[in-house]
């Protein structure tokens, strides 16, 4: 546990320097939101093209792993929701609880992944990453026009068309078409992409940093709790309780116990502004997510190192 905790140290360390520099207005705010839209329309893409187009997309426990993830979210999900609407609390907070409860931050799955189980590790990160990235978005958009109606506007299909220019999704697309025609690697292509992956991993670590926001932590504590817990505690339970039923590979449920123990993303934030969800009490529920993670992460993936037996 000591260990884990130590390997990916320097993940959040690089999160921390991010906050600093933006704090510090180094180089500018500018910079952090170009850099933002860099690694959102060309460095991710490369990076999840790259990994898609190789894998192995007959692996027998790929539909194991998919359920064992879906289960996770959907649970989580779920519950948030259930709580939110019991408890009586407005759309616009209850959007944000059960985002905070649901989604998670891709960029320190990848990091995480490749830091403490190097290439296996990083190839099964964003596999899952590119089962769960599609479903995610059209399940929590598809909530928020359930808790959020807004008469006239046609959220579910501008909510498709978002995806369907998503560069994420359309990388995933595009590698697992690739892959199936096995054209992968392509000369040149491959290679440039690959180069481009590489830069991904630090730089939107740093990004992820910089879109941390301490101010207005002083938001409701329950509906922060809530999220907490579903997206921390409930999320990584049941991601570990299926995949021991399961009998996935060590290392495939090791990844899948990796997404269900991170924080919530910080593309829930956007979409609360965007959307009318509660933005600050977003923010809020991000940051501290973030900050709770760094101790939650080695416990629950030094557990699952000895259970399943990495």
């Amino acid at each position: 546990m000591i260990t884990i905790a130590l390997s990916i140290a320097p993940i959040f360390l690089l999160i921390v320097t991010g906050y600093a520099l933006r704090r510090g207005g180094i180089p500018s705010e500018e910079f952090w939101t170009l850099n933002d839209r860099l690694v959102y329309f060309v460095l991710m893409p490369a990076l999840f093209f790259v990994m898609i187009s190789q894998t192995d997309l007959s692996d027998p426990d790929l539909l194991s792993f998919t359920a064992t993830l879906y289960a996770g979210f959907f649970l989580a999900v779920g519950a948030a929701t259930a709580i939110a609407v019991a408890l009586r609390y407005e759309g616009p907070q209850a959007t944000s609880i059960l985002q905070g409860a649901s989604r998670f931050n891709t960029f320190i799955s990848l990091a995480v992944a490749e830091t403490l189980y190097g290439a296996d590790g990083l190839q099964l990160a964003v596999l899952a990453a590119a089962v769960l990235v599609p479903v995610v978005n059209l399940t929590v958009v598809g909530l928020f026009s359930v808790l959020l109606p807004k008469p006239g506007s046609p959220v579910l299909v501008n909510a498709a068309r978002g995806l369907a220019t998503n560069p994420l999704i359309l990388s995933i697309l595009a590698g697992a078409i690739v892959n199936a025609l096995g054209w992968a690697p392509i000369p040149v292509l491959t290679e440039t992409l690959a180069v481009l992956g590489q830069a991904a991993l630090p730089i939107m670590l740093l990004c992820v940093g910089a879109s941390l926001k301490l101010r207005g932590l002083q938001a409701e504590w329950l509906p922060m709790a809530i999220a907490a817990g579903g997206k921390l505690v409930l999320f990584p339970l049941v991601i570990f309780a299926l995949a021991l039923a399961l009998g996935l590979p060590p290392l495939t449920a090791q990844v899948a116990l990796i997404y269900g123990a991170l924080p919530t993303g910080v593309a829930a934030y956007t979409l609360a502004r965007q959307m009318g969800g509660d933005a600050p009490l977003m923010a809020a529920m991000i940051t501290v997510q973030t900050l709770l993670a760094f101790a939650l992460m080695p416990l629950w993936l030094g557990l699952g190192e000895w259970v399943f037996g990495l």
